[in-house]
């Protein structure tokens, strides 16, 4: 794919993604200059055509359109404050992960700064920006959004929830909390089969294709929730989901039980409350309640 390579973009950060990022731009053809904070992290860039800016401020002044790919919030501060005033006009990106909070403030930050602002998630590793599988999501500006689209779409699928621009983020932290209990979910796995000799990668053999298969049972479970109702039919109870036998399990394997036991005070919280007989999806109720 290639464009118009009037179209400058600055990149500010290279960590893994941000130079992920700013490559997948120089090879679509976007003049990009590129900033990062310790010096050589650019040189791999410059060879394939990006030019490297001295200064943030630099960066800022070779493009219209600048992407933020810091370590954190403040961070994100610390480079574009003292910037605020030749970033008036301009159009900013961040896809820096932050909470939906802070999004919101740099959002406000930008308004008051006279920058156009566009909030990003992305929902990839550095090595599949650019290719089938890797999703951006983004809120904030619809106009910065839409002008800037066959940018963003260089990187992955893009998707767009709004104005308030927290809501990428809202989005991209709960993906990711999925993603972080299923991971722990596989150790734990992982880590009762191995006293009986069986390798990780071994059970990652079985557990890649079970749980794939699992995620088909969403639909079912978003759909009661949203319904409201745990009481239809075709639900496995609370009482049948109990996870005592997993954790005696475990324990007898000699291994550490929080993942487990952390589904099984959602669960039993809910058998507490009389809801015994009712199906496995109003665990969400033990998380939209905490204590």
């Amino acid at each position: 794919m290639t464009t118009d390579d009037s179209v400058q973009v600055s990149v500010l950060g290279l960590g893994a993604m941000g130079t992920a990022l700013a490559g997948a731009l120089v090879e679509s053809g976007y003049a990009t200059t590129v900033w990062n904070r310790s010096a050589g992290k650019a040189d791999g860039l410059v060879a394939r055509g990006a030019v490297a800016a001295g200064t943030a401020g630099g960066a800022v002044r070779s493009s219209r359109v600048v992407v933020v790919c810091l370590l954190d919030h403040e961070s994100v501060h610390e480079v574009l404050d003292p910037l605020a005033g030749e970033l008036a006009g301009r159009t900013v990106i961040n896809v820096t992960t932050t909470s939906p909070a802070h999004s919101r403030e740099l959002a406000a930050w930008a308004e008051r700064a006279g920058v156009a602002y566009l909030d990003g998630g992305v929902m990839a590793t550095p090595s599949m920006i650019g290719r089938p599988g890797s999703s951006i999501l983004y809120s904030g500006s619809a106009d910065v959004f839409h002008e800037c689209r066959p940018l963003l779409d260089v990187w992955g699928t893009s998707a767009y929830f709004g104005e308030d621009a927290g809501l990428a983020s809202l989005y991209d932290l709960a993906l990711l909390a999925g993603m972080y209990v299923m991971f722990a979910g596989f150790m734990h796995g992982a880590a009762m089969v191995a006293p009986a000799g069986v390798t990780a990668g071994e059970f990652a053999a079985r557990a890649a294709p079970w749980l794939a298969a699992m995620t088909s049972t969403f639909d079912g479970l978003a759909e009661v929730v949203d319904g409201g109702d745990y009481t239809v039919d075709g639900q496995q109870s609370l009482t049948f989901s109990s996870l005592d036998d997993i954790l005696a399990a475990s324990s007898d394997q000699g291994i550490g039980t929080e993942a487990v036991a952390m589904v099984q005070r959602l669960i039993h919280r809910q058998i507490d409350a009389g809801h015994g007989e009712e199906g496995f999806a109003r665990i969400i109720e033990s998380i939209r309640q905490p204590g």
